[in-house]
């Protein structure tokens, strides 16, 4: 393989474009699109939760890329069948009547990209050294959140402006096809598991994923994406009129604006993540959201305050996510990177979604303040439990959180 320190991480961001765009696309540009033709909110949401079922599930179709082909050319056609799903939308009626068929091809698209994701996920774990491990999660999750402000903004933006939604989404769908032109920077691993046909293949894939779980560091990861830590659950559009936040702060702070600031919390973070330990820092992150939120129920309700930590909240997801894909990373190793990047990238969906059920429960129980401390307490009470199986698993005095996080011997 080709020295991979002369790979640049800015080459990830570029790749997984398209996982965002086709996810900003359908979420917001299609999902406004269809209110506005009068689809009723329980319709638009079908929609949309139908598009997100196969990340659900990826896991399990995972292995297929691991051993059979190669990363490019799974790529390539994931790239390709992608992009012609997204323009295919702007050629079917944004009406009740077209539902069916926008549905159909909205959850095609997006299983598409789930395979797109996994070549990315899979060419990013061969190419990058150890040292380069934070950095590449940084611009590999800028470039995921940038497309999906690319998906929802400048799609909705073309919508608007161009004389039809099939122009428009063609023009969006041509930008993700581009994008396959940054998988030159990128070498081919040198050693690919279809070498070894499909029944020995799965065989060893399924013993690497084994393999990283019992390891310590693989275990940490895999406890990590179950707690509630840098979910990023709270519903700010839902809470603007608690802070007199108009349509347009909302619009700014959670759309383009937002999308910006979690870009750059994800560079950022990344470059911290190669300046110490990487499970550690995503802890760390995590708590710095949960102090984000608690900061907004404690402080003044106005516009400002809204603005203000909603956009610190925000770039600290970015922080988080960065740090989520560099100790995945740093844990799976090589190998059948596809798998287990998909393995930790579907568990890591799971707190997600009961945060966001909480989060809602929590209100309605007792009002936003009581939701903000009730995250932010589980996000203490998550780090405290990592801490304390880190340190059982390590068998030593207690540990700084730094210490905590840290591997004793090299995997």
């Amino acid at each position: 393989m080709t020295n991979s320190s002369r790979v640049h991480p800015w080459a990830f961001m570029v790749l997984i474009l398209p996982f965002g765009v086709v996810s900003g696309y359908i979420g917001v540009t299609l999902a406004y699109q269809l209110k506005v033709s009068g689809a009723s909110v329980g319709q638009v949401t079908a929609l949309v939760a139908l598009s997100v079922l196969p990340h659900t599930w990826k896991f399990f179709w995972a292995p297929i890329v691991d051993v059979t082909l190669n990363q490019k050319v799974w790529y390539l056609l994931a790239g390709l069948l992608s992009a012609i799903g997204l323009a295919a939308m702007g050629f079917f009626p944004t009406t009740k009547s077209g539902l069916a068929v926008l549905s159909a091809v909205a959850f095609i698209a997006s299983l598409s990209t789930t395979v797109l994701g996994m070549a990315v996920d899979s060419l990013m774990a061969h190419s990058t050294p150890e040292e380069l491990k934070g950095r590449a999660g940084g611009w590999f999750q800028a470039g995921n959140l940038g497309g999906f402000g690319i998906g929802g903004g400048l799609g909705l933006v073309l919508v608007e402006r161009l004389r039809s939604p099939s122009l428009a989404s063609c023009v969006v769908g041509s930008l993700c096809l581009l994008c396959c032109v940054a998988l030159v920077a990128v070498p081919m691993p040198s050693r690919s598991r279809s070498e070894l046909g499909l029944v020995r293949g799965l065989a060893s894939t399924v013993q690497d994923l084994w393999q990283v779980i019992r390891r310590r560091s693989g275990a940490l990861a895999f406890v990590l994406c179950f707690l509630p830590i840098g979910s990023g659950a709270a519903p700010f559009p839902a809470l603007a009129g608690e802070w007199r936040a108009s349509a347009e702060t909302v619009a700014l702070v959670t759309g383009m604006l937002g999308g910006v600031v979690s870009a750059a919390g994800c560079l950022v973070g990344g470059w911290m993540c190669d300046r110490m330990d990487r499970k550690a820092a995503y802890v760390l992150f995590g708590l710095l959201q949960a102090a984000a939120g608690v900061m907004m129920a404690l402080l003044p309700r106005n516009p400002t305050m809204f603005v203000v930590w909603v956009l610190v909240y925000t770039f600290a997801a970015g922080l988080s996510y960065a740090a989520f894909t560099a100790f995945m990373l740093e844990a799976i190793g090589k190998g059948a990177a596809a798998t287990k990047c998909a393995a930790f990238s579907s568990l890591s969906n799971v707190p997600i979604y009961y945060m966001t059920k909480t989060d809602g429960w929590a209100h309605d129980r007792w009002n936003s303040t009581g939701m903000f401390f009730t995250e932010s307490t589980l996000a203490f009470l998550g780090a405290v439990i990592f801490i304390a199986l880190a340190r059982t698993l390590r068998g030593a005095r207690a540990p700084s959180l730094a210490e905590a996080c840290a591997d004793p011997v090299p995997d």
